[in-house]
């Protein structure tokens, strides 16, 4: 396929999913993340590991599949100590030690996210080994000094791995093509990238839908935590007054601002996948060995079975995963940003 084709084939899948989030936006982004979500992390760092992962150092990407592994380990504390030392019947544990421990390593999951981001621009730009122990050092120092900030928090633990990385960093792919292609086509894809995103809070603002029993479970023990996040930050005067679960569901749900928030995650997940498959001809994602191709396959399917087995079980057994795939991305997001800083100073060179 062509620049122009593969850009009006994006402008395609923009508006299938536009079109998609607005009739189901809870249904689709449960699907999208259970069935498009695994391929994509598995296809992705297959393709990154070929290219380096856009580092200058070959060994980079283990320092981020370390992080990675600390993320995990501390986001399942609590359950991992539990098997090792008792707990009353309501979960809490009997040795006070124990629990500031727990509450100590859990509380680092923002600073090492924040690590990761930041070392991952250190690993595009610096070689020197040195530099880089150094530099990582300071970073985290940084972030456990930020660690007070409400905003640092929420940002890094919350926002970053989700919406920042489907959302901003997409878009920032869709604009480097678009500049460096210097074609209609490409800023025409920019435009309807955002203008899809910005839709759902102009039109049909009276949804009419309603959430289906299973989709209402499966977020319970998902995302839910996500779109409440949302409207902490952005709607707080919703949430006055409300003091109970239900509460909390029913505008999540059930009100007309809850459906517009959902149906912008939902669009930005699923294409954000879908642009990743659409550029195969481009990129060349899919060139790879067939026992390669055959491995990605299983764990796929295995994936899948898990979800639809149980969500929660399946977002459980890909949390791994799923987090290694945006800590790997980390340096090609910021490639993005240098290449589009580029295209600027190109441009208005050619201006003067």
């Amino acid at each position: 396929m062509t620049t122009a084709q593969v850009n009006y084939l994006n402008i395609g899948l923009m508006l299938i999913s536009a079109i998609a989030a607005f009739i189901i936006p809870f249904e689709l982004f449960l699907f999208s993340y259970a069935f498009l979500g695994p391929l994509h992390y598995l296809t992705e760092i297959s393709w990154l590991h070929k290219r380096n992962y856009f580092t200058k150092g070959k060994k980079d990407f283990i320092f981020l599949l370390v992080l990675c592994f600390l993320i995990l380990i501390f986001s399942y504390i609590r359950p991992i100590l539990s098997w090792f030392f008792p707990v009353d019947v309501e979960g809490n544990f009997i040795d006070i030690g124990i629990t500031n421990i727990a509450e100590s390593a859990g509380s680092l999951t923002p600073t090492l996210i924040f690590l990761s981001f930041g070392a991952a621009l250190i690993m595009i730009l610096v070689k020197s080994n040195t530099f880089k122990v150094i530099s990582y050092s300071l970073l985290f120092l940084l972030g456990l000094a930020m660690h007070s900030s409400e905003f640092y928090l929420v940002l890094f633990a919350v926002f970053l791995p989700t919406l920042i990385h489907v959302f901003i960093f997409t878009g920032a792919f869709i604009l480097v093509g678009a500049l460096k292609g210097k074609s209609v086509s490409g800023y025409f894809s920019i435009l309807i990238f955002l203008l899809c995103a910005v839709s759902f809070f102009i039109l049909f603002r009276q949804p009419g839908y309603i959430i289906s029993d299973y989709a209402k479970s499966a977020y319970n023990e998902s995302f839910f935590s996500l779109n409440y996040t949302v409207f902490e930050w952005l709607m707080p005067h919703m949430l006055e007054g409300v003091r109970s679960m239900d509460g909390l569901r029913d505008i999540i749900y059930n009100t007309s601002s809850g459906i517009l928030i959902t149906r912008f995650i939902a669009y930005a997940y699923t294409y954000h996948y879908l642009n990743w498959f659409s550029k195969t001809s481009v990129i060349k994602w899919h060139e790879i060995s067939r026992p390669g191709l055959a491995i990605i396959v299983v764990l796929w399917v295995a994936a899948v079975v898990l979800y639809s087995f149980d969500y929660r079980t399946g977002l459980t057994a890909l949390y791994f995963l799923s987090f290694l795939h945006v800590l790997l991305e980390f340096p090609l997001n910021f490639q993005s940003f240098k290449q589009i800083g580029e295209q600027v100073k190109l441009r208005f060179r050619s201006a003067g």
